[in-house]
């Protein structure tokens, strides 16, 4: 059995930060990714047209900003180039293809005890871990729904991880199930590569650019009250699309910062998907009700026939799955039990990183927050 200050477990943003973070007070501490490169998400599992939503400024990991000449809005192989340049400068050095099958507190040995497989040669790794930083992610297991008759549609069914771009799709009728950032990208991408699109819409939800969602996050580092500042985008927004309600989007009540903070669920950036629907390149349609063959019945009785359905339906966290004991960190869908920013710390040495719902730059949040409070904890134990 290895025995370990810090196990991190997840090399994507969250457990490089959290990584490098450490390193900077010199904590030893051991990381371990079940695929075999960083950043899995973004290089296996992302479109190729992929960008950042928000500005640089808002999307730098702890300890190292941008390029000086990199663009406002970072694409998905500058955003990789970064991150491998992150790495080499913190020297992080993960464990590749090793899966941590179990994690459980030991009280007698006051520490984690963890099981992990090398996916390569099948060889079981112990380790003992005095704390435990659980930094894989929200975006762990794709999420698709279950749907009455999903089973005997004859065409392709994808999730928005498979996705890569709409050139495979010339020709063809292709249904975007999902209607948040991936969901308006992928349709848009489908739209302008001749498929002929639809895009499921089941709720109300705020569209802005990526500017007016820029300008609310500098007008609230003043300390601009956040409803004063929804109130400024939600009207510039009016006066860019104008009424949305008409081609089936629905604005929620409350402003795109305050549902953010509230809830979690972000603004949906546009990239010229809205023009498309008020041209009619894209067709919005509500819930499915089921699907018989080819053919996808809605809740409103329509029915339309596609060759291909795109899931853009999120995703969800893995870690109740090895986790047997999140000391009540968690809820049944792996997620913190406290809303953000108190969301971070568990019990015995637990933590978790870039859970909060908060983009990259909660990510770098979080990372800092638990490297400081593993390091106080160091310090007083010494003085004990």
């Amino acid at each position: 059995m290895d025995m370990v200050e810090v196990l991190i477990v997840g090399a994507g943003p969250s457990g490089l930060s959290t990584a490098a973070c450490l390193s900077k007070f010199s904590i030893p501490y051991v990381i371990v990714e079940r695929e075999d490169c960083i950043a899995s998400l973004w290089h296996k599992h992302t479109y190729d047209f992929l960008k950042l939503h928000i500005a640089k400024e808002f999307c730098e990991l702890p300890h190292m900003s941008y390029p000086t000449d990199a663009p406002t809005y970072i694409p998905k192989k500058d955003f990789l180039r970064y991150v491998d340049d992150y790495v080499e400068h913190f020297n992080i050095i993960p464990k590749f293809n090793t899966s941590v099958e179990s994690c459980i507190y030991d009280e007698a040995r006051k520490r984690w005890v963890i099981l992990a497989r090398d996916k390569v040669n099948g060889t079981i790794l112990d380790y003992a871990s005095r704390f435990l930083v659980v930094a894989t992610g929200e975006n762990s297991v794709s999420n698709i729904p279950e749907i009455i008759g999903l089973q005997s549609f004859p065409g392709e069914t994808i999730h928005s991880s498979s996705y890569k771009s709409g050139n495979d799709y010339v020709g063809k009728s292709v249904l975007v199930v999902g209607s948040g950032n991936s969901g308006f990208e992928i349709a848009y991408d489908l739209a302008v590569h001749g498929a002929k699109t639809s895009i499921t819409i089941r709720s109300p939800m705020h569209v802005m650019r990526k500017e007016l969602i820029h300008l609310g996050m500098v007008l609230a580092k003043w300390h601009i009250p956040l409803k004063f500042v929804d109130f400024i985008l939600m009207v510039l927004a009016y006066l860019l699309f104008g009424d949305l309600s008409k081609y089936g989007i629905v604005r929620p009540r409350m402003g795109p910062l305050l549902l953010k903070a509230k809830t979690g669920r972000s603004a949906v950036i546009d990239v010229g998907t809205t023009e498309l629907i008020k041209k009619g390149d894209i067709k919005v349609v509500g819930p499915i009700s089921h699907i018989r063959g080819d053919l996808v019945e809605f809740e409103d009785a329509n029915e339309r026939c596609y060759d291909t359905i795109v899931f853009a339906t999120g995703y969800k966290s893995n870690v109740n799955m090895w986790l047997k004991n999140d000391m009540g960190m968690l809820n049944n869908d792996g997620m913190p039990k406290n809303d953000f920013p108190n969301h971070w710390k568990g019990a015995k040495g637990l933590y978790c990183v870039g859970l909060g719902r908060r983009g990259l730059a909660g990510v770098a949040k979080d990372a800092n927050m638990v490297a400081n409070d593993i390091h106080d904890t160091i310090e007083m134990m010494s003085f004990n």
